[in-house]
């Protein structure tokens, strides 16, 4: 199809451009004016538009006058920090061939570092005129300014004063993963203008709390500005959880309670004060234009055969890799610098400790499949910047092989889904899961011991954003997402819960107390195993979603956390603390080296030796018994603790296990002269003090319980 002119009205321009330089990309201000700088390698003209300070008239309209290197640049010297800008980008409308150029399309900058304003759903967001008889093949000539998010120049000075990367040791890092809105929009110490906002997140209370609680990252979900989904709006939701990016320099600016990009800065000062690092929910996998019938708002109208995978025998359609619509080009050199550049702000102008990485398989794909030497994942390992932060990968996507769990580079950690489904399936009661389970609790050596990486690699986790919260996986056997009014078909159905006798809420007190023991021993499981343990903010005293396990939509009391816990959620909540503080204490829980079981002849010692209640090792029979399901977990602070061939001095530890849903009577193992074993937690008594035992003693274990002793000189 021809390409059309623009018919939006025409601005007469009066700022004195200058050619001004290919790079940065992006609106840089120098002090003096701003510079102007897109990529677009098919264009054939770019127009810089200016707003009024409403960013509501458009009132400039100016020709970028340099195209370098694929770039389209200018310097508007009278230009400064809080002027609202946007982009027409004109070039062939010629969908088949790839190219979806519409100048009548006002189009967010790439790397914008602010938007203001919020997109207003209309039909003049469309490339296309929609009802067309051609469909996308159509093109329309509405203004589309009216109704989209404006960019908007900063001035990106701030005071940082003595605010370094807090870098915790991978060793020592507990991640808390959370959602900027949701956990303070119920919170009582919160100001009810702070709440759901940066601002809100730092409130002294809700610092302290995490600070106390012993966590030492958070994990926030997508804050990278997104939009919200016209269907989800059409149904009175939301896209609550933001995986729907698109600026990827910008925070989005429902969280700004000031409108300020200071207000983030300050955030993140005040938890790096507290000791806690920051790490991003970021995804680079895709944008929020949808297919090819989806809007056209920022990087369709300025490249699509750029930024986009196409189908190669149709460029028309994409490939939809993410599920989402479309899959950004990771292939292409610009794509890629886009990506990198937009870690390294977010690292080195907002100060982020680390970045998890949503269907991170998307980053690594060439058009053959995943590639571990994929420019991007190795832009990551040489950029001195982010080498230096927490590289944390969703290993899958729903693409061609898009199950890459164990299998991204050194120097990346993974989210392991293969501890949380074993976890859940061991708890629960399923046969046949004991092996499995032993390899989870040694931090995933099947999948991660090789090429010198290390039990960090493994992302440990039972219940994440996506799926049941914990005090929902242990009372409900069904997903409940009504709520969502998509007839319950959306979200997991493999969610390997148990209800424990009643589906939902229930005052039966046996059950109340085996759903409470369940919890405990799902978090024992996670603090106790080597690898690096991630909790779901409000897991710690038992936050439900009534059932919905897709809480994606549900920017309400479902998504929200609810800081009214009752007394038995904040016995959990202090039982949770204790094991934190026990995992910092125990360098045996978290070496960085992977337990393998083999005797060492020079130490005389076995990392670690599986017990059966009679305190003899394992037989392989025992190992394959798919009704097994007792063990005990010797861990000899002897171990080499390193590479260097020497005794370690960490304590002992013993770790029994019992899914079983009867007792079981467990020999504790034998202990050098002058020793004895001291039990730290059992699941079953989570209040009881310390308490001393003798080798040989048998510990009557609970069914369902796990049980934690420390190997101690005797008193004299």
């Amino acid at each position: 199809m021809p390409n059309k002119k623009s018919q939006a009205p025409q601005v007469m321009t009066h700022s004195r451009i200058r050619e001004g330089l290919p790079f940065p990309l992006g609106a840089t201000w120098d002090g003096l004016g701003v510079n102007f700088a897109i990529f677009s390698a098919n264009a054939t003209k770019v127009e810089l538009c200016l707003f009024d300070d409403a960013g509501e008239q458009e009132i400039e309209r100016i020709e970028l006058p340099e195209f370098t290197d694929e770039i389209w640049h200018g310097y508007l010297p009278d230009a400064h920090p809080g002027q609202i800008y946007g982009y027409r980008v004109h070039g062939p409308y010629e969908p088949d061939a790839g190219h979806r150029f519409n100048p009548n399309k006002l189009l967010i900058d790439p790397y914008a570092k602010q938007l203001v304003g919020s997109l207003r759903w209309s039909e003049a967001l469309f490339g296309y005129t929609i009802g067309h008889a051609d469909g996308d093949l159509s093109f329309d000539e509405r203004d589309s300014a009216p109704f989209v998010p404006k960019s908007k120049i900063i001035d990106p000075a701030f005071t940082w004063g003595r605010d370094q990367p807090v870098q915790v040791p991978w060793d020592r890092t507990v991640i808390y993963e959370t959602h900027v809105r949701g956990y303070t929009m119920r919170h009582p110490a919160v100001p009810e203008q702070y709440r759901g906002t940066f601002a809100g997140m730092k409130t002294p209370e809700v610092i302290d709390y995490i600070r106390k609680l012993g966590v030492s990252s958070i994990e926030l979900l997508p804050i990278h500005a997104f939009v919200q989904d016209q269907h989800l709006l059409e149904k009175g939701m939301a896209n609550y959880w933001g995986y729907n990016t698109i600026a990827f320099f910008a925070p989005n600016p429902a969280y700004l309670a000031s409108g300020k990009i200071s207000e983030f800065k300050e955030t993140v000062a005040h938890l790096h004060n507290a000791g806690l690092e920051v790490i991003l929910d970021v995804v680079y996998n895709h944008t929020a234009e949808g297919n090819e019938m989806g809007p056209t708002l920022s990087m369709r109208g300025i490249d699509n055969a750029s930024y986009y995978r196409l189908m190669p025998d149709n460029k028309r359609y994409y490939i939809n890799d993410s599920g989402t619509g479309n899959t950004l080009d990771m292939s292409h050199p610009c794509v890629l610098q886009m990506v990198t550049d937009s870690l390294r702000y977010w690292a080195t102008e907002m100060h982020v400790d680390g970045f998890r990485f949503d269907l991170a398989t998307i980053l690594g794909r060439e058009h053959y499949g995943f590639d571990e030497r994929h420019g991007f994942l190795v832009a990551c390992r040489q950029d001195p910047v982010l080498a230096g932060t927490k590289l944390i990968a969703e290993p899958w996507d729903i693409g061609p092989g898009g199950y890459q769990v164990g299998r991204f580079p050194p120097g990346w950690a993974e989210w392991n889904d293969q501890f949380r489904d074993t976890v859940r399936a061991f708890w629960k009661g399923d046969e046949g899961q004991l092996a499995d389970f032993a390899a989870r609790l040694t931090g995933s050596g099947d999948l991660y011991n090789q090429r010198g990486r290390r039990p960090f690699s493994s992302v440990n986790f039972v219940t994440a954003h996506d799926g049941f919260t914990l005090n929902d996986l242990v009372s409900y056997n069904q997903k409940h997402n009504e709520d969502n009014d998509e007839d319950n078909r959306d979200g997991s159905d493999n969610n390997i819960s148990w209800n424990h006798g009643v589906e939902g809420p229930t005052d039966d007190p046996e059950i109340l107390t085996l759903r409470f023991r369940q919890m405990r021993n799902f978090f024992a499981t996670l603090l106790f195993s080597q690898g690096t343990p991630m909790v779901v903010a409000g897991d710690e005293f038992a936050r439900t979603q009534h059932g919905n396990n897709n809480a994606y939509c549900q920017d309400s009391e479902i998504g929200w956390v609810n800081w009214e816990w009752g007394a038995e959620g904040e016995a959990l909540m202090y039982f949770v603390r204790k094991l934190i503080r026990l995992r910092q204490r125990f360098p045996v829980l978290r070496r960085s080296r992977f337990f393998v079981g083999a005797y060492n002849e020079e130490l005389g010692v076995k990392d670690v030796t599986w017990l059966d209640p009679n305190a003899e090792e394992m037989s392989v029979e025992q190992w394959e018994d798919p009704q097994n399901r007792c063990l005990g977990m010797l861990l000899d602070g002897r171990a080499q603790p390193t590479g260097i061939r020497r005794a370690g001095s960490d304590a002992t530890l013993l770790i029994i296990i019992n899914a079983n849903h009867f007792e079981v009577d467990f020999t504790l193992p034998e202990v050098p002269q002058g020793m004895h074993w001291n039990r730290l937690i059992d699941t079953n008594q989570p209040t009881a003090r310390p308490q001393q035992f003798e080798f040989d003693d048998q510990y009557t274990v609970t069914s369902r319980s796990l049980l934690l002793f420390e190997l101690i000189k005797d008193e004299e």
